[in-house]
């Protein structure tokens, strides 16, 4: 007979959690439960069991796990979206007219937003987007990089629900006309999940972007990147470099502050001193020093990064090179001896070059102090569940600029209940790194193009799309997902 495991309320305050993975019916006990909190474990399962001592930290993963398939637990809105049909059904619960700090009226629409960010979670999204029009909200999801609408409540229900996040994120819920910041710590599953809350001001009402951020998904080590051999082992021996700029380049959603904050973490061993500038902080990273912007004070990366000299940095991470005086600021910065870390939106790692000549950066400058860009996408992986093997054909090989090579097997996406009908699940990174060794500083001094420089680059390395290839001949991805997110590097390099 199956058994029933704890609620995650119940387990996380009593220390007590169901081992489904035992051979035998066994508990495992947090170092410090109450014996009155055994008897009533025993009481719930109402059969003899076995027990198993954790310390916390043993514990606090166990309990993650158990969770990690109902990440808020057992609460009414689970039970609500299990028995009466998911999303829609607490919609049904909200009153026709919810005054928003009128006691129990609230209740609804906090179970509405809970569920929102439950379910959120459970499918792996991002990003929740409300969006009010004329005559419904649009509530969507953007699961593995691409927008998926899950419900179209009344437009009715814009006002009550933006309020309540706005109280939330400890917003101001009386302002509508400017846009608004805020943030919303909570706990799913044994897991600390900080929201990141954006509301906009549109033609039919507020406009609610809720970020989602799990901490522990974000931080990866340098090996969990998924980076090619030649690429990984090149990028490890630039972070030796004990000065010098090093830039990650890609769009939006492309990873880059992930693979910054592995590259500072690798950095991190507690003999360097360690700063990040970020708008906003993304992540808490345990021994280094972060700082949100403020533009309204006048906290700007560039006035930043010139007081900070005082301070005795070694490595400072700057978010983003929006300007001029961010980029000289930070290239100054590395020429004094020490490491800079930023991103910029290039389509490719030449193509960084190109921009912060666009923008000014002295040439002798970057000569000097600029030591390596990396370029990154994602792309969706391949449902291991319904993905479909077909034969590789001339055209394929056409496609990935390639000469046709022996029979292969490629996939394609199907779609299932596993995937959510969509055939991928999960993304991984591609890279493609520039170090500026001899031959590229020669070539930025004599001002070569962007096509000269790539093509020294990467005459021995492989670009973005050919880091790509291995990921279809292994059945990770497909040939027209690479295609999709590669396609102005394909173009280039000749599909």
């Amino acid at each position: 007979m199956p058994v029933r495991q704890f609620t995650y309320a119940f387990a996380k305050d009593k220390g007590l959690i169901v081992l489904t993975d035992r051979p035998v019916l066994t508990v495992g006990v947090r170092n410090g439960a109450s014996a009155m909190a055994l008897i009533e474990a025993r009481r719930a399962l109402g059969r003899p069991h076995a027990l198993e001592a954790m310390d916390k930290a043993v514990f606090d993963r166990e309990l993650t796990l158990a969770f990690s398939q109902s990440p808020m637990g057992e609460t009414d809105v689970e039970a609500a979206m299990a028995s009466r049909g998911g999303l829609e059904s607490l919609i049904d619960d909200i009153p026709e007219a919810a005054d928003l700090l009128g006691g129990a009226d609230d209740a609804p629409v906090i179970r509405l937003i809970n569920g929102l960010i439950h379910e959120a979670v459970k499918r792996r999204a991002s990003d929740i987007h409300v969006d009010p029009f004329e005559d419904k909200l649009s509530i969507r999801y953007r699961i593995d990089g691409d927008l998926i609408e899950v419900l179209t409540p009344p437009r009715k229900l814009a006002a009550p629900l933006v309020s309540r996040i706005k109280v939330m994120a400890r917003l101001d819920i009386a302002e509508r006309r400017l846009p608004q910041d805020g943030r919303i710590s909570l706990q799913a599953g044994g897991r600390s999940i900080d929201v990141r809350v954006a509301i906009l001001p549109t033609r039919f009402g507020e406009r609610v972007a809720l970020r989602l951020l799990d901490t522990q998904n974000a931080l990866l080590t340098l090996e969990q990147l998924g980076m090619d051999s030649d690429t990984y082992q090149r990028f490890d021996q630039v972070l030796q470099q004990p000065n010098g700029v090093i830039l990650v380049t890609g769009p939006v959603g492309s990873g880059k502050t992930t693979t910054l904050y592995s590259s500072i973490s690798r950095l991190n061993t507690g003999n360097v001193n360690i700063m990040t500038l970020e708008d906003p902080v993304e992540y808490g990273l345990p021994g280094i020093s972060q700082t949100q912007m403020d533009a309204k004070v006048g906290l700007t990366f560039g006035r930043a990064l010139r007081n900070i000299l005082r301070q005795d940095f070694n490595i400072v991470m700057v978010g983003e090179i929006r300007d001029l005086e961010t980029a000289e600021a930070a290239f100054e910065f590395a020429s004094t001896g020490r490491l800079a870390f930023s991103t910029l939106h290039t389509n490719s790692a030449a193509g960084a070059i190109t921009r912060l000549r666009d923008m000014g950066v002295e040439t002798y400058m970057m000569a000097s102090t600029l030591r390596a860009v990396m370029a990154q996408r994602l792309v969706r992986k391949l449902c291991d569940v319904c993905k479909t093997p077909i034969a590789a054909t001339p055209a394929h090989y056409h496609a990935l600029d390639m000469a046709p090579g022996p029979q292969a097997t490629l996939y394609e996406p199907v779609g299932c209940m596993a995937c959510g009908n969509s055939g991928f699940h999960g993304r991984i990174a591609i890279y493609e790194l520039l170090v500026v060794d001899p031959t590229i500083r020669s070539l930025l001094h004599a001002n070569a193009t962007e096509d000269e420089i790539d093509r020294a680059a990467f005459a021995n390395h492989h670009r973005l799309i050919e880091n790509a290839r291995r990921h279809v001949f292994t059945g990770e991805t497909s040939i027209a997902e690479v295609l999709r997110v590669c396609r102005k590097e394909a173009r280039d390099g000749g599909l």
